[in-house]
């Protein structure tokens, strides 16, 4: 590991940080928090993109750790969960990938109420 790949993957962290928050900031319905829903969706349709990318020898190793571990990453974790998901699927584990998203939504959301009930 070298300076650089932490600086390729810090700077699209950076740059899929402020993307993030941009999208935040429209002006949509707060009934339903679509800004993050469509994030993650296109977070996750984007890594996807990479990844047939990567795989064909289109997009260099450099080029994957800047975009979709830090662009992705920094815009939104959904992405590596869902790539995580998808290679248990081509690698036909679906038990373990129905207990990896099964246990990933569950827990997550039942951790971040508990981080907030530990703020109160």
């Amino acid at each position: 590991m070298n300076m650089n790949t932490f600086l390729l993957v810090g700077t699209g962290g950076a740059l899929g940080s402020v993307l993030r928050y941009a999208a935040s900031l429209l002006p949509i319905n707060k009934t339903f928090p679509y800004s993050t829903f469509v994030v993650n969706i296109l977070g996750s349709f984007f890594i996807g993109l990479l990844l047939g990318l990567f795989l064909k020898n289109n997009i260099s190793d450099s080029g994957w750790k800047f975009l979709a571990t830090g662009l992705c990453g920094g815009f939104t974790t959904f992405s590596a969960l869902s790539l995580e998901g998808f290679e248990m699927l081509q690698q036909q584990r679906y038990f373990m990938f129905a207990v990896y998203f099964l246990l990933s939504i569950s827990l997550g959301v039942s951790a971040t109420y508990l981080g907030y009930i530990l703020t109160k």
